[in-house]
């Protein structure tokens, strides 16, 4: 029989449509060995919740089952893939070891770290760039550098984008003694209920969304109390499914749309996977975006970063219900609305003068689907520090959003009960409503729901003068 493989399964848990672990299957003959590394340095990150950990644990034990069902088993090593890959691989004496490219900067130099170590050994590597849909190295603009815009790069991303039919889950020949029982991690137990993790879950909700929701996409994904999403970003974030499988479906939608359709919804799905692509880019372009601003004149924003404040974000207990209605989906389930994602962002930002950062980090410790790139490229959208920033002097109203996305008040109600009575009218702004209202709908504001802790009206001048301050500087400096 051939030597076997190593496919070091990383951001592409699944058998179907993974093109480095068919590739390896075929060079093997079906003697791969599947094995996932649980690095100390990401579990015991302060960027890494339990509910996030918790999902990934389930992840693993659902693609063990898959495995097994094909003829095959997973292994779960731990410690520093950069040592214990090569020393693996070695022990076992594969002929190679594949796995899907990683476009970050971190996970490019971590790899960088393994192939030299395997080729010591004489190890080949096999790599697969399908973790996002257009590799990093592909797409310039005319002038030979990166795209900083998006709207351009969507553009040249289009004319760059090419897929394969869809890879079957692939059959392996079993090779016993590389395939103990896997022992699972044992991480601290979830806050929040885990989602079915399986490939099949997974797929499941990639064609109810097909069927019924993406039709609609252009008009509903805002709707806050809508199912107008796919609700497919943690199985992405983990590689469950493909993005292709994902891209496959946009283009048979957008196919399908009515010439009356200004915008299809398959057209609009796809820019949104576009984003995640785009964002990639950014921070395997321009690394410092990971710690700071991507116009770093920004990082002299004198942010007030206080406390209390930022405790009453957290914590849903803001006084504005849009805001405390998402924060609270947040902590509760691991997911957030993306439009809620924007309001509750601009919110901490404008209106309570907090470091961007601060929240970006809550966010990447409380998302099942929380993405460094993506995590960061929205957070310094919304901060107007970023590179489609909205610009500095746009500042969203947590009143009128919800009242254009929420308008009669079924997501507030649903993360707040002790807003259940409210009137529509008042449901964005219940401290407007008259006490003897109040009284009757059992919501006392500052008793059994917070008054605003801050007057927005005031909040955002102030954040238009740190914006313009520090604009000020720059051309000071330049000038």
């Amino acid at each position: 029989m051939a030597q076997p493989i190593l496919h070091w399964f990383r951001r592409d848990l699944r058998l179907h449509d993974n093109s480095a672990l068919s590739d390896a299957c075929t060079r093997a003959a079906g003697q791969v060995i599947a094995v996932f590394v649980v690095d100390p340095m990401l579990v015991h990150s302060k960027r890494v919740g339990a509910q996030r950990l918790a999902f990934l644990h389930h992840r693993l034990t659902t693609l063990h089952a898959e495995l097994q069902a094909a003829g095959s088993g997973l292994v779960i090593l731990y410690g520093d893939p950069r040592t214990i890959i090569p020393e693996y691989a070695q022990t076992h004496g594969v002929q190679a070891v594949s796995w899907q490219s990683d476009p970050t900067p971190w996970g490019k130099a971590r790899d960088r770290s393994v192939t030299a170590a395997l080729a010591h050994m004489g190890i080949p590597v096999h790599t697969s760039d399908t973790q996002i849909l257009v590799p990093v190295d592909r797409i310039r603009s005319g002038t030979g550098t990166p795209y900083t815009v998006f709207t351009p790069f969507y553009r040249r991303w289009r004319a760059e984008l090419r897929l394969a039919d869809p890879l079957p889950t692939p059959q392996f020949v079993a090779t016993p003694q590389t395939r103990p029982d896997p022992v699972f991690p044992t991480w601290p137990a979830s806050p929040i209920a885990i989602p079915d993790t399986s490939a099949a879950y997974a797929a499941r909700l990639l064609e109810r969304f097909g069927q019924r929701a993406i039709a609609q996409y252009n008009s509903g994904r805002d709707m806050l109390a809508q199912a107008g999403t796919s609700m497919l970003s943690p199985y992405l974030r983990f590689g469950i499914v493909s993005v292709q499988s994902c891209t496959r479906l946009a283009w048979q939608a957008d196919a399908q749309a009515t010439p009356s359709d200004s915008r299809s919804g398959g057209e609009v799905w796809l820019s949104e996977l576009a984003w995640r692509d785009f964002y990639t880019h950014i921070s395997a372009h321009f690394p410092h975006v990971l710690t700071g601003a991507f116009r770093p004149q920004y990082d002299g924003i004198a942010w007030e970063n206080n406390p209390a404040l930022y405790e009453a974000w957290c914590t849903g207990t803001t006084g504005y219900p849009i805001v405390d209605a998402a924060m609270r989906q947040l902590v509760s389930t691991g997911w957030m609305h993306n439009r809620a994602r924007m309001v509750t962002s601009s919110f901490l930002t404008k209106d309570l003068l907090i470091d961007w950062r601060w929240g970006e980090q809550f966010f990447m410790q409380h998302l099942l689907d929380g993405d460094t790139a993506s995590n960061n490229g929205g957070w310094q959208w919304a901060a107007g520090t970023g590179t489609d920033a909205q610009p500095y002097f746009r500042i969203f109203n947590p009143s009128s959003q919800g009242e254009r996305f929420d308008p009669d008040g079924a997501y507030v109600k649903k993360y707040i009960p002790a807003l259940i009575n409210v009137p529509a009218k008042y449901i964005h702004a219940p401290w407007n409503m008259p006490v003897a209202l109040q009284r009757s709908c059992g919501c006392i504001i500052g008793e059994a729901y917070p008054a605003p802790i801050v007057d927005h009206a005031t909040q955002r001048v102030r954040a238009l003068e740190l914006y313009k301050a520090v604009r000020a500087a720059a051309t000071d400096i330049q000038t």
